[in-house]
């Protein structure tokens, strides 16, 4: 009992120092790793390097994947190839079903671009739209933002969801990742669409609303800011060539050998290595710059990228580094055998991840944290193999998208952008986020009965 105290006193310490305290989450992580050593009673002259050990093993594959996911993300916004996704969708599906086409468009730049960063892009899309439909910009901009949240939360590259993947021992199988969390995301973009069409007749009531019909010319406007934009080809390729070569390369892993052992084979294995993969989305990002001298704008978009990536980098070396002093403790053995006697199995992790995303508001913090807490114990309830690892970052996803309020940066850009007060942001996008999580756990539910 001891055992589960110290724990909770530790989750209690994060929570407290992230939330009330505004203690970076990096420092957090890693004050967490030091006094769980000390309390579990670690030998002293073992500490430190059980702490760095973990903070350098999970980031000696990972990191350089947040990077080049990041660099490329950078270089997609800034080049106008998001509004050039946004416009493709809108072709395709057209305009009878607004909200499904704002989902749409979420879905699939939030992928590659940060939610907080594609909200802020295809605002001027989404209020131009809402008023040509004639539908409520309330439910257009909840449609956008859980279409952008689904993704974020579930499918790499996005940082939180390969921090995830990475320590729980998934850094070969993200191809596996990829693919069952585009099928989550899709039934979490799908369930906020249909929460955002309760709304599809309110307007809305923050400060500035009025103000709103004359901001969606500001689309038109911003089109032309990209000067020529690039092509749908040239837009989606940084970003999609990378997933597929990394689901093939997982595909050609697969132990029934279903593309052979040579040749083909050889070939998928190399470029379906993460890194690989990326750095050949990286050079395809490059048709996309513009300026006459391309490789300082290259650079400029490089160091843009490893600035938004340095804090994500750090807060998952610390999650590592909690997870390792985890795993050194006999904690894992102790809750993975008192766990499976409850038989909550894969909602535990939900459940961890859904309190530290409702208490401090960082989805990725919540996925990187939790993910390190459940790592030692996945073995005893049932949830080691690798579909089960896969499974368990899809329950923390659900979890860290459960519920996105006032601590959560994301909610606020929603909420500035859309001009909705912040009663009728908790009404709408809240809501929405708490329909999203617990409709992306039951699905996940469902995959462990048919996948397990």
């Amino acid at each position: 009992m001891n055992l589960v105290l110290i724990l909770i006193g530790v989750i209690a310490f994060i929570v407290i120092a992230t939330s009330k305290f505004k203690l970076h989450p990096f420092l957090t992580l890693i004050l967490a790793a030091f006094i769980a050593a000390f309390a579990y009673g670690l030998p002293s002259g073992e500490i430190a390097k059980t702490i760095t050990t973990g903070f350098g093993g999970i980031l000696g594959y990972i990191g350089l994947v947040i990077v080049l996911g990041t660099i490329i993300g950078i270089i997609l916004e800034k080049s106008g190839a998001a509004i050039t996704m946004a416009d493709v969708v809108i072709k395709v599906l057209g305009k009878r079903f607004p909200t499904l086409t704002m989902s749409v468009i979420g879905y699939l730049v939030s992928i590659p671009v940060f939610c907080d960063s594609g909200f802020v892009i295809l605002n001027s899309l989404k209020q131009s739209m809402a008023n040509r439909m004639k539908v409520s910009s309330v439910s257009m901009s909840v449609a956008l933002a859980t279409g952008l949240y689904a993704t974020h939360t579930f499918v790499p590259p996005t940082p939180g969801p390969i921090a995830a993947a990475g320590n729980l021992g998934l850094e070969s199988n993200l191809g596996l990742v990829i693919g069952v969390g585009l099928f989550v995301a899709a039934v979490a973009a799908l369930a906020g669409m249909l929460w955002a069409n309760r709304f599809a007749d309110v307007e809305p009531d923050g400060e500035g609303a009025q103000e709103l019909k004359a901001e969606a010319s500001d689309y038109e406007t911003l089109k032309k800011s990209y000067g020529t934009l690039p092509s749908p080809l040239k837009a989606f390729a940084p970003i999609f060539v990378p997933i597929v070569l990394i689901c093939l390369g997982s595909i050609a892993n697969f132990p029934s050998a279903p593309l052979g052992k040579a040749g083909l084979f050889d070939a998928l294995v190399f470029l379906g290595q993460p890194v690989n993969a990326l750095m050949i989305g990286l050079f395809l990002s490059l048709s996309l710059l513009k300026g006459e001298n391309k490789i300082s704008e290259f650079s400029e978009r490089i160091s843009q990228g490893l600035v938004t990536a340095a804090p994500i980098i750090l807060i998952t070396g610390a999650g590592g580094a909690f997870g390792a002093v985890l795993k050194a403790t006999p904690i894992g053995d102790f809750l993975g055998t008192s766990l499976s006697a409850l038989g909550i199995g894969i909602f535990m992790p939900f459940i961890v991840a859904a309190a530290l995303k409702s208490a401090q508001g960082s989805s990725t913090v919540a996925l990187v944290a939790t993910s390190a807490l459940v790592a030692p114990m996945l073995g005893d309830i049932g949830l080691g193999s690798d579909m089960g690892r896969v499974l368990t970052v899809m329950a923390i996803g659900a979890g860290a998208m459960t519920v996105s309020h006032a601590n959560d940066s994301f909610f606020w850009v929603v909420t500035q952008f859309s001009r909705m007060s912040v009663k009728q942001a908790y009404k709408a996008q809240t809501m929405a986020t708490l329909i999203q999580g617990v409709t992306a756990m039951l699905t996940v539910y469902v995959l462990s009965l048919v996948l397990l």
